[in-house]
């Protein structure tokens, strides 16, 4: 639609044949720029023959007239050589209006191949994975922006929505009923002019929508227009005319200038063209600065840096006009740029198909910054779609209205409310690494933040206070924390427009290794030779078997290694201290019943050799009969011998011994002597 709204300029001697041959009725059509009939004769030819000319045709008219599946299908012939003459080259801008309507029907990725070849014919780059990486992001980011379709729209295409104390002014092709009424040839619908309805403080209708007199519409097309500051000057693109007439420029097409009139006493005066036009050059879409000292618009003249760029005049205080002045190439593509806007902040809004999109038209913003305009921002979705999406502007700070053609039939009026940042700002961000179980700051872990791109924002090594501040643009990062007693871990961030985010990262600690087996620790100990275990499997199982009292091995034979059992002195009673002793090695007997014992006790060297013998057979055969009457071992399997003070662990001559060496040699010995 926008292709209509724009008043493309048809050029006679782009639709001649070639060779000079004789025009068909298809081109007859073209030429006078009646798409939709010239497509309807146009797929008659190519049934009979396939020719270059006609296929550049017939995808024009199916791109003019938003019919992208039939403009791709013909596209693709063209670019792939699909045609009868031996010459198979063919005019860039087929690529272009390929990789346009291919992104139109979502299939960007194939599209950006026809953009980057678009690109290189005119000496230009584009990586095309970086490109798909913006578009998705485009596509991906927390929209800015709420929007709702107005109900003052029309079955026919209504855009250019302005804003002025209660009413709506809009630009319509809506069927007014008018006797005898003309119809544009490129869409078959009336004309343009500029209609106005009252509206509530939700912009919804409160009357009837009626048309500007007619010294403002005309018989042909007035498109989008602006008013000053105090609604008593109006800025309108209408088709060029002189005294009522059509002028026509050496191609024979007619031009859209601008033109200006005021309101006095509350009637609009006739329209007057602006000083600055000149013929064979298009003038349009009028916007002016908040302060009123600069008019800006959309252009076609010589010395462009595309097909449309975006200029400025400034109005002098008689209001005269100044000379037209290039916004530049940060602004202006090589390809359209239309309809300005200038915020209170002095931001430019503008609609562009050169800048990379999401399709055909797209919604950007430049931000005014220390006297220059800067990057232009793509407003990403809900504003701008696979469509397209043009003529934005606000009524106050938040609030405002725009158009799109997303229905895939004609232009519709949205408004919207701003929700979010649209400048590309630093957020603050708060980096946390804390424990995941007592949720306490980690000292003294290391972290690392990195952007999409695995370039490393950030490294440090982090104090007590396991914390970073970090200022971030709105997008993706990975935020990763190691520290010697913990589990490594990571999180993906997502940081947006907001201030003061906070994103804690939790580490597991790192449990205790798991404890040795105790068998193996046993074989280490006692140095047990694992070939035991087939070998004698009985005596391996008692070596290496952690319950109970161990078994361990001296000069060939086997014991059980107990707790020292005492005796009071000159005693043979077993002490409650020691009954615990021999509890757990009856509970152990209990389980290896094939075992046989023998209970050897010892004295020291104090008294006469003859007492020392007698107390040791009376305290073995005391022990013995503690684990048959009170441990249930049969007494059978246990022997007991007392060997009194004469095998010593540590010899005393003459009594010259410690209590310590002496309590050594008191002992009893449990000797496995079957198993």
């Amino acid at each position: 639609m926008i292709k209509k709204i724009t008043f493309i300029i048809i050029s006679l001697f782009l639709i001649q044949s070639s060779f000079g041959q004789k025009k068909t009725r298809a081109d007859r059509f073209f030429e006078k720029g009646d798409y939709i009939n010239a497509a309807i004769y146009y797929e008659e030819e190519l049934a009979k023959e396939r020719h270059k000319k006609a296929l550049e045709n017939i995808a024009t008219c199916y791109y003019n007239t938003f019919q992208y599946r039939l403009a791709s299908r013909y596209l693709k012939q063209l670019v792939k050589g699909r045609f009868g003459e031996k010459d198979k080259t063919y005019n860039n801008e087929y690529n272009f209006k390929l990789y346009q309507v291919l992104s139109a029907l979502g299939d960007y990725e194939t599209g950006l191949d026809y953009f980057k070849i678009y690109k290189e014919n005119v000496s230009a780059s584009l990586n095309k994975s970086e490109s798909v990486e913006i578009i998705e992001e485009f596509k991906l980011k927390n929209p800015d922006y709420k929007i709702k379709k107005t109900r003052f729209n029309s079955e026919a295409s209504d855009f250019g929505a302005v804003k002025y104390k209660d009413s709506v002014y809009f630009t319509s092709d809506r069927d007014t009923k008018k006797l005898f009424k003309k119809t544009y040839k490129w869409t078959h619908q009336p004309f343009l002019d500029i209609y106005v309805t009252k509206v509530n403080d939700k912009n919804d209708t409160l009357g009837n929508t009626i048309p500007l007199p007619k010294t403002i519409n005309s018989k042909l097309h007035e498109g989008n227009f602006c008013f000053s500051n105090d609604g008593n000057t109006i800025y309108v693109s209408r088709s060029n005319y002189t005294d009522g007439k059509k002028e026509f420029n050496d191609q024979s097409s007619n031009d859209i200038h601008l033109y200006k009139a005021t309101r006095v006493d509350g009637k609009w005066a006739k329209l007057e063209k602006l000083s600055f036009n000149k013929n064979g050059f298009s003038y349009q879409h009028p916007a002016l600065s908040p302060d009123g000292k600069k008019l800006y618009f959309s252009s076609n003249m010589e010395g462009g840096f595309g097909s449309y760029d975006l200029y400025y005049v400034t109005i002098e205080v008689d209001g005269l006009f100044g000379e037209p002045i290039n916004l530049g190439k940060t602004i202006n593509t090589e390809n359209r740029e239309h309809f300005p806007f200038i915020s209170q902040k002095g931001d430019l809004f503008f609609a562009s198909n050169g800048h990379l999109g999401l399709g055909m038209l797209d919604n950007f913003v430049s931000e005014w910054d220390n006297g220059n305009f800067t990057t232009p921002i793509n407003l990403g979705v809900p504003i701008n779609s696979r469509y397209d999406d043009f003529n934005l502007n606000y009524h106050n700070e938040k609030e405002g209205f725009f158009a799109s053609n997303r229905n895939k039939k004609n232009d519709d009026i949205f408004m919207f409310t701003q929700t979010g940042e649209i400048f590309i700002r630093e957020y603050i961000n708060t980096f946390e690494v804390r424990d995941a179980e007592t949720k306490a700051y980690i000292p003294n872990v290391k972290v690392a933040l990195i952007n999409k791109k695995e370039k490393e924002l950030y490294n440090n090594t982090l104090d007590s206070l396991a914390a970073f501040n970090m200022n971030l643009l709105a997008g993706n990062y990975r935020f990763k924390a190691t520290h010697e007693a913990y589990r490594s871990n990571e999180m993906n961030v997502r940081a947006i427009e907001e201030q003061d985010q906070k994103h804690v990262l939790y580490l597991s600690k790192i449990p205790p290794p798991d404890p040795p087996d105790p068998v193996e620790v046993i074989i280490a100990e006692k140095k047990i030779d694992k070939k035991l275990k087939e070998d004698d499997p009985e005596r391996f199982a008692l070596l290496t078997d952690t319950e109970g009292p161990p078994v361990v091995e001296k000069n060939g034979k086997l014991f059980f290694e107990l707790e020292p059992i005492y005796f009071n002195f000159d005693m043979w009673n077993i002490r409650s201290d020691s009954k615990v002793i021999l509890d757990e090695l009856a509970a152990k007997l209990e389980r290896y019943p094939k075992i046989h014992l023998k209970i050897s006790s010892h004295t020291d060297s104090r008294g006469t050799v003859r007492y020392n013998q007698i107390l040791s057979e009376r305290r073995a055969e005391s022990t013995r009969n503690y684990l048959a009457l009170e441990g249930y071992v049969n007494a059978r399997r246990m022997k007991f011998q007392g060997f009194g003070e004469l095998q010593p662990i540590v010899p005393c001559p003459m009594l010259d011994c410690t209590d310590e060496e002496h309590q050594l040699n008191r002992r009893s010995e449990f000797e496995i002597i079957e198993y």
